[in-house]
């Protein structure tokens, strides 16, 4: 099973930026679906945006147009660019590729 490790996440005022990383410990096929979820506290862990076998991508309604979901196969990197953030965008995100492997997570906090 992959190693992913995240990073990038930390403390931001509303309406700025940050730019997750995910890197895999070995190279991750092209075909092979990756994604970003999220967890807040008390809340069920949830799809952020991902990127399907077949290259297409999705997101959910209330990052879309903010965030941007985007891999890097030759460095075995998924990125999470987000801008725009909102309080309610705080949570743990979280990696994963191909369904099954997960990374620890990154805390991301918007200041209210």
């Amino acid at each position: 099973q992959v190693q992913l490790a995240e990073s990038g996440g930390g403390l931001v005022q509303p309406g700025g930026s940050l730019r997750l990383s995910c890197v895999a410990s070995r190279s991750i096929p092209g075909i092979v679906a990756v994604g970003w979820y999220r967890q807040a506290p008390g809340k069920q862990r949830e799809l952020v945006a991902h990127i399907g076998s077949g290259g297409s991508t999705q997101y959910a309604l209330s990052v879309k147009g903010r965030f941007t979901i985007s891999r890097d196969n030759a460095k075995n990197t998924v990125y999470l660019q987000m801008n725009s953030l909102k309080p309610e965008d705080t949570a743990v995100y979280y990696c994963n590729v191909g369904y099954t492997s997960w990374g620890q997570g990154t805390q991301v906090t918007v200041l209210s």
